[in-house]
């Protein structure tokens, strides 16, 4: 990423992750297109109601790893790779440790939050048997996605994908014969789902531990070291608490959606599931800016990023653009792939008419973000989504909902807050002059060991 023409490697770093992506949310979409087609739309409404809930547990842990891969990158960028074995192996220290963690947790917590979150009683059981056995296989998606940081960190977006890919055809595969075939409900969906991603971990394992680069994995090399544990925490930490507390905000907006019957969680459900695929390509750039930025900094090569990052913003803000009028032509005909109840398609259009011409909002957020990540500067991007994502969107659904209490209102959260949003993101990235500082402070470092050489 720090040699060759920009936009070349951006996009040909970006394809790949896309292609990876598109994979892996087909896990959460087709459990949700075998259950709604084979079980109802009460199944699923179990099963689409996952999402926030899902985030809010395993958006903490991968927050981290966004931090290890900048440390990983980093260090790349500056050719230590003694630093970069030691990142990579405490990265995979604490990925099994977390994984562990986050299965216990999830198991146990899960009947509470679904409770809290005011699940309708007809879809309680099938909702907790679902996110249960969801999170016994938590160890094989941290695993991956610690794995897949690891490659990418590193410049690899290809041998994701191909693991990847293996991965999301056994789903497929496995959704269909345990649901469908072996009437194993909505536990068969989320069985097929983490057999998958534990697969997917394995064989991003083995391809780590064989690898001929600065970034292979040596088993007896696999712990913790406590130096660079607090310099992957203290760059991934603000992440991981902004995915935390941003997926609290959305179970609160997903506790209010519930309100509204099932019908309005089975549409909404089909609805995010569409907004994943929509929105992949913005969500690649972003991956592929944050290392972009991040390996180029640590090569020192500033006007390099400052390029990178108006391509990249310029790309995936007129990306979304597009997909969002897309989505707002074809949402009847993709909602109803889900379920073919009227009132389910009705919920999901609407929300898609009410949110996907405000994409480009969303995209320009998600691109300066990653730009910022991947300098290092993770506390901006916590503060502002937590300010415009968190806080004034249960505001402002707490108090429209109460006088209007109509579903379009708690939809209008979300542009609303992704143009707050943007707005600060703008104000900081033009006025903060955060990449001058880097280079000042590099001026300042040359300055001093000229100045060391003289006295010499």
């Amino acid at each position: 990423m720090t040699e060759g023409k920009i936009y070349s490697r951006i996009t040909l770093f970006a394809l790949p992750i896309f292609i990876g992506q598109l994979f892996q949310q087909l896990y959460n979409v087709v459990d949700s297109l075998v259950v709604g087609n084979v079980l109802g739309k009460e199944a699923l409404a179990a099963v689409s109601s996952s999402g926030s809930l899902i985030f809010l547990l395993v958006g903490f842990i991968n927050g981290v790893f966004v931090g290890a891969g900048v440390v990983i990158g980093r260090y790349y960028g500056a050719r230590q790779y003694d630093k970069v074995h030691s990142a990579v192996h405490t990265t995979v220290a604490f990925g099994v440790l977390s994984g562990l963690f986050l299965t216990v947790f999830g198991m146990v917590t899960t009947p509470l939050l679904l409770r809290l979150m005011g699940t309708p009683a007809d879809v309680l059981p099938e909702s907790i048997k679902y996110f249960r056995l969801y999170f016994a296989g938590s160890v094989g998606s941290v695993l991956y996605n610690t794995f897949n940081g690891i490659f990418q960190a590193r410049g690899d977006s290809k041998h994701p994908l191909y693991y990847l890919i293996i991965a999301s055809v056994t789903n497929v595969v496995l959704d269909i014969l345990f649901v469908k075939y072996l009437n194993m409900g909505v536990g068969g969906a989320a069985i097929a789902t983490a057999i998958s991603h534990t697969l997917s971990a394995a064989i991003s394992f083995t391809k780590l531990t064989r690898v001929d680069d600065v970034h292979r994995v040596v088993a007896k090399d696999i712990k913790i070291e406590a130096p660079m544990l607090r310099e992957v925490l203290a760059t991934g930490l603000p992440t991981g608490v902004q995915n935390s507390v941003i997926a609290l905000a959305n179970v609160i907006v997903q506790s209010n959606i519930n309100a509204f019957g099932s019908d309005a969680m089975a549409g909404c459900g089909a609805y995010s599931k569409l907004e994943g695929f929509a929105f992949l390509p913005v969500t690649s750039f972003c991956v592929a800016l944050t290392t972009f930025t991040s390996q180029n900094l640590g090569a020192k090569q500033y006007d390099r990023v400052k390029k990178g990052a108006a391509f990249g913003v310029i790309s995936g803000v007129a990306l979304a653009e597009i997909i969002g009028i897309l989505f707002v032509l074809l949402a009847p005909t993709l909602v109803s792939l889900f379920n073919k109840s009227p009132e389910v398609i009705a919920f999901g259009v609407k929300q898609a008419r009410t949110e996907a011409l405000f994409y480009c909002l969303l995209s320009f957020s998600h691109c300066l973000a990653g730009i910022l990540r991947g300098a290092g500067k993770t506390a901006v991007p916590m503060i502002v989504m937590l300010a415009c994502w968190c806080l004034i969107r249960i505001t402002y659904i707490t108090i429209a909902v109460h006088f209007i209490p109509e579903i379009q209102m708690v939809f209008w959260a979300y542009p609303l807050t992704w143009f707050l949003s943007s707005c600060c993101f703008t104000v900081y990235y033009f006025k903060a002059d955060w990449i001058h500082n880097f280079e000042r402070q590099e001026e300042k470092r040359k300055a001093m060991e000229a100045q060391k050489s003289l006295e010499a």
